[in-house]
Formats: C-alpha cells, structure tokens, sequence
C-alpha cells in the first residue's frame, strides 16, 4: 500500500512540475534566436545610412538572430510599416527630425547610435558668399541676389533641398515660409543623390551653388565648410510647432565655415537612433539590450561614406565595410554583445555563425533583365533581391556566378556547383525532367514587341514595303501578266493582219501595235483607237477581255495585299495579327510553344539581346517572349524605338531551379518563399518592380 501511494504520490509530482518545467523551458526560449521568426530589417532611402544598418544586421547576428533584409523603405513607408508589424527595427532614426513619425505604443527609438552630432543645415559656396556678403538665409530675400542661384531661369534661387518624404523637406518648406523667402526661394525636390551630385559638379565649374545637407554626409568632404563652403545662418529659430521644444537648440558653438560663433543653423543637431517596433522589442529583450548599446562614432561613418562615394560602393563593399568596422571594434562588440546576452559572447567570427547557420548558397544567374541585371560589377534585379531576402531567411549567405544559357544552369546544379539557378527561368515540362523547381515565384506570361511606328523612317518604310513586295506572290504574277500579254498581242496580230490596218502587216511594227492593244484592253481603260475589225478578231477581243480582266484583277489585288501586309507588319496590334508575320523569339521557351499552336515559324536567336537587334533592323515584325523581359526593354532600354503592344497573353511561371536529388532544401526554400508572401515582404518586392499585383 505504501509503495502504491509513493508510486501515486511521483505521478502528482510529475504532472505538477512538468508544465512548470515547460513553461520556463518556454520563457528561457523566448529570448533564443534560433527559435525565433528571423529579425525582418529596412535601412533608409539615403545610402549614407546604409554602412550603420548593415552593422546592426552583423551585431544582431551575433546573438544568434536570422536577419531578413534590410529592406530599402522611405520614412513614410517604414514608420507604418513598422506599427503594424510588418518589419521589425532600422537603424536610421533621427531626431527630433522624425517625432512627427513615432506612435505611441508601437513605435519607439531604442538606443543612441550617434548623440547630438548629427548636424543640418543650408550651404552656399565661399566664393559668391564672399563676393556678394551673403551669410546668412534672410539674404535671399533679395531679388538680385536669389538671382545668382537662378538655375532654371523661373527667377525664383533653386535651394537643392531633401526628398519629398523625408522629415526635412516640411523643415524647409516651413523655413522658406516663415522666413518670406517663397517669392524668391524655391526648393527643388527629388533623388537627393544626383541632384547633390550635380551641385558638386557646377561648383567645380565655378557656378554659385546653393544647397541642403547633413553630417555624416559625404558632401561634408567634397565640399569643406570653411573652405569650399559656408554655412548660412537662418534670420531667427523657427521649427513647425512639433518641434517648438528644440528652438533653443538651433543655435550651436564651433560651427566651422559660418560667419558667426555660436551660427545659428536653424535646426537642432539630431541623435541618430534604431527604432523599432515596441511589441517585437518585447519579445525579444536581448535585442532591446542590445539597442542600447550600440555607439557608432561620427568620424567613422563619414570616413565610409568618403569611401564609398570614392570608389567603394558596391554592396559588398558596404558589407566589407561594415565587418571591417566589426572586427576593428571586436572588445567594445564583445562587451555589447555580453551586456545583450551572456551567451552570445564567443560565437566567433560573423562568417562562422552565418556558416553555423546554413553554410553559403551558390547560385548561378542568367542576365536577363528585370530578373538579374549586372551592372558595375554587381548584380541586382527582381530575383536577385528574392534570392538574398530567401537566403537570409535560411540563414545563408549568397554567392552568384553568371552563365550564358539555361543548360549551363542546370548543369552546375547537376554538378552541385551551383544551388540554385535564376534568371527568368520559366517552369516547362521539359525543364521538369532535368531539375526541380521552387514554388513559382513569379506568375506572369507572354507579350509582343514591335517597331514604335514614330521612330520610323521614310526610308524605313520604302524598305518594308519592298521587301513585302518581294516575299509575296506578286514578282510571280508579273511573269503571268507579261506572258499572257504577249501571247494576246500575237494571236490578234495573226487574226487581224491581212484586214484591219491598225495592226500593221509587217511584224516588226505590227506587233508593236498589237501589244498596245492587248494592254489597254486588258487594262480596261482602251481608248478604242485600236479595235478588232474581223469575226475572228471580235471573238478573240471578248474572250481577253474577260480573261484579261481576272489577270489585271488579281494584280492589282496582289499590289494592294502587298501595300496591307507592309503596314501591318509595323502595326500589329496583338496575338490574332501574328500569323503570317515574322516573328523572333528564343528556343526551348514558352513562346515557341505558343507559336507553334497559332502556325507561326519563329525565326530562333540564340538569346533575347539578338531578338531586339532584328527587330531594330527590319528583319522581323514582332518578338514574342516572357511580358517582364519585354516590358523593361521597352521602357528602360529601348530607347523609344521599339513598344510593346496588346495584352499579356499565355500564362507563364517562373522558378528557382534546384536539384532533384535536394528535396530538403527544396522544401526550405518553399517555405521561406511563403513566409515571405505572408509577411508582405514579397508584395512590397514585387510592387517595387513590376507595380500593384492585380
């Protein structure tokens, strides 16, 4: 009986401290990334913040967190973005310029990446502020002086000014506004690096420049305050009134280039700050604690933008950058990194936890624009950027290598040199036998392109319609016209010779005459200066009449057959107009399967680049291929010279290509790719490319 109450007595025990046991097995795995959904990072629209978010991705890392991304959103996009949840943190914060962004309870600023050294504010160059004594905003209120930074011709000066959605263009709406500078200063607004670029590059040609900007910023090297520029003073402090706390900040001492010290910039100097979403802070409090240590000096933000406005600006340079950085600050990472969470310290090198993850992913791209373009030594495009967003998620790193054809991917996969192959792979059953495909990632389908009829010639036309002329039956109808016609003109010369003397006796002349006749009757339009005069000849003249008129007949039609098909192979107008035209495409694609079931023979080039070339020359009427490909030529490379016309049509799917014998990373990477499509990641990708998925 005793030994059935302890036996009783453990089981109690075992069904009290088990969901004890459980749930703090749950509450100590809350906090480990590697159970976790991984970290879905955004990095802002101005690039000079870029080498600061990919230190955060190395550093979060670190602690064992997958990272997605980071994800290139404008500020609008990523403060709601974030408060719904659908991406985690960025580390470009500024503030106070971005308080008008934050939510209270779902958006918060998490740490001080660089304190009160971010500085902003307005530029002219040394030389026209010297010349005219410009030193402060107010200044501009002059017409005469406006003038000298007049660019466009509209009277007003061009204040090179920030993007539209950023938080300092209201700043400096609201500058020119309460400083009556709208009648003479106008900010002009769009991509801020160009634009910037551009005023770098009149100043060097010795043109006044006027401008906004920032530090850290490159342009704080490219043009030196105090040396190449000067900072203006704004008339008094004024901010919009979510800001009005700051107005005595705006004032600041040891402003290098500015005419008074302490210069009154007009904006407050900025913390730059990782924000985040409060709910995923919560969750992941390592993470928060982590935030909160990071210190990114100034100096060393701008030393990488120098470099990578130089010569450095690839994206691995930036990623080499950052684990330059990394690694030169490895004890102050370390002591980051412990106060986040003991555990993490003494994972090792960035590259062995990507490796501990999931080891790196080679993958071989066919260039095939939008899907994979390269350009400067770097590869971008629509699945480019799927392919990292997937790798990131299975905690991999990406190695890409081009080839030229569709075999040579599926033989590196058969090989195992590569992974996985992209590049506007479309989904065939053919293919299907060779190699596996992901889930498709792309649903899409087939569209023509045609010879824009504006960018036509005159003499692009004569052309056309000759060689119309020559690939119909009209050369042949000419030979019949020309027999049969010398064939009248002999039968009523013999019939009519000896009584009628219109058709002269001897043949020489007679013939002549009698091959006048057999035209203009023929012709239908005698003039009945010549006629038959004999039964014979009577009865001969019905019977060409007759006959004559089916020839010239079917002659004329020829001609105007041959007039239509010339016009309409410059103006096809969708799939229906196809048949009977020439038409180019690329072998062992879902187009010339298409074509094939309408009976059009396509003329085959080996790759999509020669297809244009044709259609830029002539020597085919249309080019039928995948609707993305032909879409972004026209648009992008075109040139204006070719369209595309009618609707998409054939429904078309593309996939990454994988290895049959690979099933389990097979199944990885298609349930990355959905968790992608759930999380709204994949929508945002394809919106950025191809527009609103319908």
């Amino acid at each position: 009986m005793r030994r059935i109450s302890i036996v009783v007595l453990g089981i109690l025990l075992v069904l009290v401290v088990s969901p004890l046991a459980a749930g703090m097995a749950q509450v100590e795995s809350e906090d480990d990334g590697a159970g976790k959904q991984p970290v879905r990072m955004a990095r802002a629209t101005w690039d000079t913040g870029w080498f600061q978010a990919e230190v955060y991705r190395l550093l979060i890392q670190r602690l064992g967190y997958r990272v997605e991304g980071p994800v290139t959103m404008d500020n609008d996009e990523f403060y709601q973005a974030l408060a719904v949840g659908e991406v985690d943190l960025w580390a470009n914060g500024w503030f106070p310029t971005h308080d008008v962004f934050l939510q209270e309870g779902s958006v918060e600023p998490v740490g001080t990446q660089v304190d009160d050294g971010a500085l902003q504010g307005y530029f002219v160059d040394k030389a026209t502020a010297t010349a005219h004594g410009i030193t402060n905003l107010g200044d501009l209120s002059s017409p005469e002086i406006a003038a000298l930074f007049d660019e466009d011709g509209d009277g007003l000066a061009d204040l090179i000014g920030c993007e539209r959605s950023w938080g300092c263009a209201a700043i400096i709406d609201h500058h020119l506004e309460v400083y009556g500078l709208r009648e003479t200063v106008e900010q002009v607004q769009g991509t801020y690096s160009p634009l910037i670029r551009a005023t770098v590059d009149r100043y060097r040609a010795g043109q006044p420049v006027l401008y906004y900007t920032w530090t850290p910023n490159w342009t704080v090297g490219g043009l030196q305050p105090g040396v190449e520029v000067v900072w203006l003073e704004t008339p008094f402090p004024a901010l919009p009134s979510e800001q009005a706390a700051y107005l005595d900040r705006t004032t600041i001492a040891g402003i290098r280039g500015c005419a008074n010290d302490p210069c009154q910039v007009g904006w407050p100097p900025n913390d730059i700050r990782a924000v985040a979403n409060t709910r995923f802070l919560q969750a992941n409090p390592s993470i928060r604690r982590l935030l909160e240590q990071v210190v990114i000096p100034l100096e060393d933000i701008s030393a990488q933008n120098a470099l990578m406005v130089a010569e450095e600006g690839d994206p691995e340079d930036i990623r080499r950058h950052a684990k330059e950085w990394v690694d030169a600050n490895q004890h102050l990472v370390e002591e980051w990194l412990e106060a986040a969470d003991p555990e993490a310290v003494g994972l090792g090198d960035i590259g062995d936890a990507v490796s501990a993850a999931g080891g790196r992913m080679a993958v071989a791209a066919r260039i095939l624009p939008p899907f994979v373009i390269y350009d400067d030594r770097s590869y971008s495009g629509f699945e480019v950027e799927l392919a990292y967003l997937l790798a990131a998620r299975l905690g991999m790193e990406v190695d890409i290598h081009a080839v030229d054809t569709v075999a040579k991917q599926i033989d590196d996969i058969d090989r195992g040199v590569a992974r996985m192959a992209l590049g506007g792979v479309a989904i065939t059953e053919s293919r299907e036998r060779l190699v596996d495909f992901s889930l498709p990632v792309l649903n899409t389908g087939l569209t023509i392109m045609a010879a824009s009829e504006a960018n036509r010639s005159l003499g692009d036309r004569i052309l056309l319609f000759l060689r119309a002329i020559t690939s119909s039956d009209l050369p042949w109808l000419l030979v019949v016209f020309g027999v049969a016609v010398l064939i009248s003109a002999h039968v009523m010369w013999w019939l009519e010779r000896h009584q009628n003397a219109d058709f002269a006796v001897p043949y020489r002349q007679g013939i002549w005459d009698s091959f006048y006749w057999s035209v203009v009757t023929m012709s239908t339009v005698g003039y009945g200066d010549k006629v038959a005069k004999g039964d014979k000849g009577r009865v001969f003249a019905l019977i060409w009449i007759a006959l004559g008129t089916l020839v010239f007949a079917s002659f004329t039609a020829s001609i105007a057959s041959s007039l239509a098909v010339s016009e309409l192979r410059g103006g096809i107008a969708g799939p229906s107009d196809l048949p009977g035209h020439r038409v180019a495409t690329v072998p062992q694609s879902a187009a010339v399967a298409y074509l094939s079931t309408i009976g059009v023979g396509p003329v085959l080039v080996q790759d999509i680049a020669e297809a244009y070339s044709l259609l830029r020359a002539g020597d085919v009427d249309a080019v039928v291929f995948d609707a993305p490909v032909l879409h972004f030529h026209a648009s992008r490379t075109g040139g204006g010279e070719v369209i595309t016309v009618g609707p998409d049509f054939e429904q078309v799917q593309y996939g990454f290509v994988l290895s049959q014998q690979d099933a389990e990373f097979r199944e990885r990477v298609n349930l990355a790719l959905l968790d992608l499509i759930e999380s709204g990641v994949y929508r945002r990708l394809h919106d950025r490319w191809f527009g609103p998925l319908s």
